[in-house]
Parts: structure tokens; C-alpha cells; sequence
């Protein structure tokens, strides 16, 4: 038998209970991942609380969690490549937040041994769309690129990830974070009333381009600034479509081209993803407590051996 995390009604997260569920079996193509560590995300409690569901009820108890890290522990027909024992880590359909899941190869990398198993899990899904949603952005070396939330898990990829590839970055933060976002070398401004005007100030050669990853009503500005929607992308803010800009959501980035970029950055320490808090697997109501309120420093992960 294992434990996961489940909910069997949309509602805050007092719903969240854990279970003793059937240890799930790999189908053809899948692997089983034993976890150790699993991370925490805006969507997951997005899902959790039914924005997605159209009014329709839970058909069923569901599992939460994206990102993992762990080791490979059973593998189904068809997989060639990956050993029992193995330490991966990467993205899952749903269902990270338990002592075991199934994840398709293609979704996974091989965990290198200078990587810990918590780090490891708090990068797959920040990584993967800082990195997508830069190349939506088509962000160039001397251009001026700035942050909505930088301070966030995919603000902090996105703002590394520009700077390794020699572009500015100015990003919007809560004051508590701008000493930390310097030492990045990252230009923090604060959030509120006049922000264009702080933003010009940060930048007097222009914004060329703009990642809103906080959804905090910061389009119309963004466009303000950018002088084009075509030069905004969101991926927090529902209403895009209202100001004509590209909403990122689908069509993921391969895990092999993103992690290509962003290892080398990591194991020479020219990329940092600080984790807020670690909560054990039976706390995580208090887990997705802590990433509704948001001003997050890095990723909030869960530890589950």
C-alpha cells in the first residue's frame, strides 16, 4: 500500500486528506517513481479549489502535485533506458504528493549525484516555463526584459535564465525581496500605485518585453511599457484574451532542451532557486495554505520519506 494526498470535493485546503491508496502498477510506457520530495505550485491549488472544472463535481478522489523527485522503483513494458533504483526527476500528469506515482520517461530526467532530491524538485515546472515562455518572448542579449512576481519559482528561473543569456531584467517584487534580487542582478522595483513610473526609472532605455507571472492586474501596464501586447505573455492572469496577449499554459518545452540551459547554470551556481519551506507529506494542507498567500521566495516543496 501507499499515501497521497487526495481531495474528494473542490474547496480550500481543508479538504486535502491523507490516504492509504493501491500502489499504482505502470502501464506500458510508464514508470513507478518511489518519492522523496515533491513540489508545490499555483495550479495545484488552482485545481484543487475547482477554477478549472466548470461547475462540475469531483468524480472521483484526486491526487495533487506536478513535480517530483525520487527513484525509479518499477517499470512497465516498452521503457528502455531507465533502471530500477535510478534517481529522476521531472514533471507527472498529477498525484506527486505521494509515497509513489507514475510518470512517463519522456517527462523525467536522470537526477545528477551533485543535485539533491529537494532542489531537484522544485525546478521542473518553474524551469520549464521560464524557459518556454522566454522563447515566446524571443528575449535577446542588451534588451531590457521585465518580471511580473520575480520573486516566484518561475520569476526567478525567467530572471536568471535572461541574465545568463546577457539580458536586463527588471522585476516586480515585495520590498522584504529586492535585497536578494540585487544580489541576483536583478533590478527589483515594488509593486502598487506608480508603478510605470518606477519601471521608466529602472529602465530609461525601454522594456522590451514582458512575463507576467504574478496575474495581479498588471496587464494594461505591461502594455503601457512594452508598447505592444504582442510583446506581453502571461501565465497567471486569466484574462489575456481581453487584452489581446498570449497566454502560455500548453505546448510545454521538451524536459531535454530546458534542462540542456538550465543544469549547467545550476551546478556552477550561476542559477539559485532558494525554497521558502519544507512541509512533511501530512502537512501539505499547510503547504498550499502558504502558496494561496503568495510573496514567495523560490518554491515551497514537500518531503515525503
Amino acid at each position: 500500500m501507499s499515501h497521497a494526498i487526495r481531495y474528494a470535493h473542490y474547496g480550500g485546503a481543508d479538504v486535502l486528506t491523507l490516504d492509504e491508496v493501491s500502489t499504482p502498477d505502470p502501464a506500458p510506457g510508464q514508470v513507478r517513481i518511489a518519492v522523496r520530495f515533491a513540489g508545490v505550485n499555483g495550479i495545484d491549488w488552482k485545481i484543487r479549489r475547482g477554477f478549472f472544472a466548470q461547475g462540475k463535481p469531483v468524480d472521483e478522489a484526486a491526487g495533487t502535485g506536478i513535480e517530483v523527485a525520487g527513484t525509479v522503483d518499477a517499470i512497465g513494458s516498452g521503457i528502455q533506458g531507465w533502471s530500477v533504483d535510478q534517481a529522476v526527476f521531472g514533471q507527472v500528469v498529477s498525484g506527486a504528493l505521494a509515497t509513489h506515482v507514475l510518470a512517463v520517461p519522456q517527462d523525467l530526467l536522470a537526477k545528477p549525484d551533485w543535485l539533491s532530491f529537494q532542489q531537484a524538485s522544485a525546478l521542473p515546472v518553474a524551469a520549464e516555463t521560464a524557459y518556454r515562455t522566454l522563447r515566446q518572448l524571443d528575449v535577446k542579449a542588451g534588451q531590457t526584459l521585465l518580471i511580473h512576481a520575480v520573486a516566484g519559482g518561475v520569476g526567478l528561473v525567467a530572471a536568471q535564465l535572461a541574465l545568463a543569456w546577457r539580458a536586463q531584467v527588471v522585476g516586480t517584487a515585495s520590498p522584504a525581496r529586492h535585497p536578494f534580487l540585487r544580489e541576483l542582478g536583478v533590478h527589483p522595483v515594488s509593486y502598487g500605485d506608480g508603478l510605470a513610473e518606477r519601471v521608466r526609472a529602472a529602465a530609461p532605455q525601454g522594456i522590451a518585453a514582458v512575463l507576467d507571472a504574478s496575474g495581479r492586474d498588471v496587464l494594461a501596464v505591461s502594455i503601457e511599457l512594452a508598447g505592444s501586447p504582442d510583446k506581453v505573455v502571461t501565465t497567471a492572469d486569466s484574462r489575456a484574451a481581453d487584452y489581446r496577449v498570449r497566454f502560455s499554459s500548453g505546448d510545454k518545452a521538451p524536459m531535454s532542451e530546458v534542462f540542456a540551459e538550465i543544469l549547467p547554470l545550476l551546478e556552477r551556481g550561476a542559477l539559485r532557486m532558494p525554497i521558502e519551506k519544507t512541509f512533511p507529506l501530512e502537512h501539505a494542507a499547510d503547504a498550499h495554505r502558504l502558496s494561496e498567500e503568495g510573496h514567495l521566495l523560490g518554491k515551497i516543496v514537500i518531503s515525503v520519506t
